[in-house]
This record gives C-alpha cells, sequence and structure tokens, in this order.
C-alpha cells in the first residue's frame, strides 16, 4: 500500500513539474510578444510624432496660401 501511495506521489510531482516547464515556456513566449508590442507601440508613436509634425507644415502652408487671397468681398 505504501508503495502504491509514494507511485501517486511522484506521479503528481511530476505532473507539477510538467505544468511549471510548460507555465514557464508560455511566459517565455508572453515576454517576447510584449517586447514586441512594446516595439511595434514605439514605432508607431514614431510615425504618428511624424505625421503630426506633416500635419501642422502643410497646416502653415495653408494659412499662408488663404494669407495671400484678397480679403475684399464681392458686393
Amino acid at each position: 500500500m505504501s508503495l502504491e501511495l509514494l507511485e501517486q506521489l511522484e506521479s503528481r510531482v511530476q505532473n507539477a513539474l510538467d505544468t511549471m516547464e510548460l507555465m514557464q515556456l508560455e511566459l517565455e513566449e508572453e515576454k517576447q510578444r510584449s517586447s514586441e508590442l512594446a516595439s511595434q507601440q514605439q514605432q508607431l508613436e514614431q510615425e504618428n510624432q511624424q505625421l503630426r509634425q506633416e500635419l501642422s507644415a502643410w497646416r502653415s502652408k495653408i494659412e499662408g496660401l488663404l494669407g495671400r487671397l484678397p480679403t475684399d468681398s464681392v458686393a
């Protein structure tokens, strides 16, 4: 009877170790994914900043062109 209990305990311990190993692999995958997402976020933030600067430049150009138009209205 003791041998049977010991075998059950050994089986449970092995299952726990297997589960922990699997969870460790999943954790490493999630860390890698998180790193990739952080890199993508940084790239998108840089692209967003560049687009905002371009938009600002275009607005300035348009305002400059509009400022050249005559302000006299035809009555």
